[in-house]
């Protein structure tokens, strides 16, 4: 009997994660992936100068390390990591770090100590409880909240519910006597790319705060492209190929059709015109890479301890930057890997790269505003820039087709979107067309380079061949 066959669409972290489920059953898989190269948002090329390595999209990667899907696969990925995950800095005192331990991290908060202690220490202990429900497919095990239960006590578990599906802005107030306190959870909070009087802004602040505790904050020796180099690699070995500089425009012929893809491709390669019709697209980025002649110089020399840097200052500045994204002062998300990785430049010399939030689709040049924010913090920072590279909303989707409109996301995820993505349904991979599945960042569990949004996907289709 001849083995089933598979058509992945795109090769980015949730495609490659589709192709290795599907091959690993057994069929026969090929990826056709539009681009010269494979990866998606885990791209890593030379930008700026000859010799300087920046990632073009992800570059940190807690949800890579972490995830059930990734773990199991044994990637040939040497993990890096920084002295702290986070460096929070301010104008006039020093800055807010996210250690690995709960109370070094609490530490350095001052009269806010015990209270993260309080929130987070406990989620932390159960981060392993609690991330299938945060990375699980969907629709969730029904056994996931039961263990949450009896990890954290009725109680416990209520409350963290609460603080998860929380405004981030409410639960700043509510646990945070300090300024220096609210502006450390705000900062996190910003990587959801919602306003932060949104649900559950808080939910992803409280997510990626406890990762840095359970898992850190990793990024990858030689950038984000050897995540997608030994995903591929992986894929070989079970018999799987890859096509690069190979578009789709039209339904391939296959026993299941994975399409890792915004849900806007999906409906035109399927010939789905209704389909998703009303998936909404959060913010755009504004992204800059730098090639540097040596090291940020920081005014406090504790924001050299860590490879991601929040800029935005206080808590008040952080919420209007990302109520309104484009308006300046921008909230500033900084990386700066390699302080650690001696592979991303030249000898003595290094890369950095920033971006800030930015209406979807927006032409607005924030060059100057985003090195502001980082002079702030840094003076002399411009004096070091060899050579820099800058990309909007139009820029990073010409690049990734998924990034519609500069949405790193794949699509907002506030509540009502976080789990109707794309569509409300009862298992949201498939589509309107049998054998046809949308297995990309805008189905659950959403954006992040972990590969669960494809490892559901591919479950689906794996089951629907049985029937």
């Amino acid at each position: 009997m001849p083995r089933r066959s598979a058509v992945v669409v795109g090769s980015g972290p949730n495609g490659l994660a589709a192709a290795i489920t599907l091959a690993h059953a057994g069929l026969d898989v090929v990826v056709h992936e539009a681009a010269e190269t494979i990866g998606g948002g885990m791209r890593t090329a030379e930008l700026t100068l000859p010799g300087f390595h920046h990632d073009v999209c992800s570059a940190i990667h807690p949800l890579g390390r972490s995830s059930a899907c990734f773990a199991p696969l044994e990637l040939d990925v040497e993990w890096l990591e920084s002295p702290a995950c986070v460096a929070h800095p301010f104008d006039d005192e020093e800055a807010a770090l996210l250690h690995r331990g709960v109370d070094d991290t609490a530490a350095t908060l001052g009269h806010d100590a015990d209270a993260y202690r309080t929130l987070i220490g406990p989620l932390a202990v159960a981060w392993r409880q609690i991330e299938p429900l945060v990375l699980g497919p969907f629709p969730l095990d029904p056994r996931a909240p039961l263990r949450l239960l009896r990890s954290l006590g009725v109680a416990g578990a209520l409350s963290a519910l609460h603080a998860a599906l929380s405004p981030a802005t409410g639960l700043a107030q509510r646990s945070f006597d300090t300024p220096r306190g609210r502006a450390f959870l705000a900062g996190n909070a910003a990587h959801s790319m919602l306003p932060l009087e949104t649900r559950p802004s808080a939910g992803f602040a409280l997510v990626l705060l406890v990762l840095g505790h359970a898992v850190g904050w990793p990024f990858p020796r030689g950038g984000s492209q050897a995540i997608a180099d030994a995903l591929a690699h992986r894929l070989r070995e079970l018999g799987g190929d890859i096509v690069t500089s190979s578009r789709v425009d039209e339904l391939p012929r296959a026993d299941v059709v994975l399409c890792d893809t915004s849900p806007r491709e999906l409906a035109r390669i399927a010939g789905l015109p209704g389909y998703a019709r009303r998936f909404r697209h959060g913010p755009g980025a504004f992204k800059l890479d730098w090639a540097l002649s040596a090291p940020i110089p920081w005014r406090d020399p504790r924001c050299a301890q860590a490879s991601t840097v929040h800029l935005g200052g206080s808590f008040e500045e952080i919420t209007a930057s990302e109520r309104l994204p484009g308006t300046r002062p921008p909230f500033v998300l900084l990386t700066q890997p390699s302080l650690w990785d001696d592979t991303r430049a030249p000898a003595g010399q290094h890369t950095a790269w920033a971006y800030c939030h930015v209406p979807n689709g927006s032409t607005l040049d924030l060059t100057d505003a985003i090195e502001a924010q980082v002079e702030r913090f840094a003076p002399g920072f411009r004096d070091v820039v060899l050579a820099r590279s800058a990309r909007g909303p139009a820029e990073l989707e010409a690049y990734d087709a998924n990034l519609v409109g500069g949405d790193l996301n794949g699509g907002r995820m506030d509540l009502r979107q976080l789990y109707t993505r794309p569509v409300v349904r009862a298992v949201p991979y498939r589509t309107p067309r049998r054998g046809v599945y949308l297995c990309s960042a805008s189905t659950p569990p959403g954006g992040g380079v972990h590969g669960m949004c494809g490892f559901a996907a591919a479950k689906v289709a794996l089951r629907d061949l049985c029937k």
